[in-house]
């Protein structure tokens, strides 16, 4: 049930050596670091803060060296086994340039690092699943996680598990059942990534989107131009997260997000579910992009395959 192009992480076990960069935005202090350093050390991992993990400079976490500078010094160094990133924000795609380089060089021999993060952090998946790498769509480390959010963590990262869950309050935008890659991420950088070499390619994938803080006519536009632009085509499924923030009323009128993406479902003619625990949420999963997974919208689950193991162990608790 794997794409086998794709090389997946190990497991990250108890001792494992775990960066923590900033390569978008700023955090808001030093007590952020230290709760995610926190996180770090309660999985029995070691943290290991990059050099430019407090800096800010504007809107960035230190400029565009130093933030490339912390992601490259976590990719060559063997003593570090995991890439997590402390936060979103914006400013990753930024650094793509320079980190192909760098990721194309790496050796085949050696599995990936395993890199965390959601949101801004869409643009360093992008940049993993075009080398074939596996990495995960997940919470930021700055944040709290809830018990929700940390066993669906454990149970892909730290132990590499498969793991079926079951969305209850999600809707269904459009029936069936489908399988394919994990990609996606946030709508706003995938929409922007479109016309880039870094672009997310979606043939045979199981599309995930989420996105916070936009109109609803603005999650329209980036969705028209995600079909317009052919970067749909062949996907089989959409696993479509939370819109947090974004309101469907404005002063032209209004128009809801299930509509939005009902159109779009229907265009495609792929499976579809809405409002999966995804996205700036505090309760979510995690999920290995370029990995397979298979939809079942009726059902409103999604199982998670991993390294060919079949899953022998109790599904992990459904969303609320």
């Amino acid at each position: 049930m794997r794409d086998r192009g794709l090389r997946e992480p190990a497991p990250l076990p108890p001792g494992a050596r775990v960066a923590l960069v900033s390569p978008s935005g700023p955090l808001n202090g030093p007590h952020e670091l230290a709760r995610a350093v926190s996180t770090v050390e309660s999985f029995g991992w070691v943290p290991a803060p990059g050099a430019h993990a407090l800096a800010r400079s504007g809107y960035f976490a230190g400029d565009d060296d130093a933030r490339a500078s912390d992601l490259i010094r976590a990719l060559e160094d063997d003593d570090v086994h995991g890439i997590w990133c402390l936060r979103g924000g914006y400013g990753a795609a930024r650094l793509l340039p320079v980190l192909e380089d760098v990721v194309r060089h790496a050796s085949p021999d050696v599995p990936p690092k395993p890199l965390i993060g959601f949101s801004d952090i869409t643009a360093l998946h992008a940049l993993w699943q075009r080398h074939g790498w596996v990495s995960f769509h997940g919470p930021v480390a700055r944040g709290q996680l809830s018990a929700f959010s940390r066993e669906a963590f454990r149970t892909i990262v730290a132990q590499g598990r498969e793991a079926t869950w079951m969305a209850e309050s999600a809707s269904v935008i459009h029936p069936g059942r489908a399988t394919g890659r994990l990609a996606g991420g946030n709508l706003a950088l995938v929409a922007s990534l479109v016309g880039t070499p870094w672009a997310c390619r979606f043939d045979g994938a199981l599309v995930v989107l989420e996105d916070v803080g936009e109109a609803t006519y603005r999650l329209d536009r980036m969705l028209t131009q995600l079909l317009l632009s052919g970067a749909l085509d062949g996907c089989v499924g959409l696993v479509l997260g939370h819109f947090t923030d974004c309101p469907d009323t404005t002063a032209d009128g209004t128009r809801s997000i299930e509509a939005v993406v009902q159109d779009v479902a229907e265009r495609l003619q792929v499976p579809a579910l809405l409002g999966v625990p995804i996205g700036h949420i505090e309760e979510q999963w995690t999920l290995p992009f370029g990995a397979m997974a298979t939809l079942d919208a009726d059902a409103r689950t999604l199982h998670v395959h991993r390294h060919d193991r079949p899953f022998t162990g109790s599904p992990t608790p459904s969303a609320r």
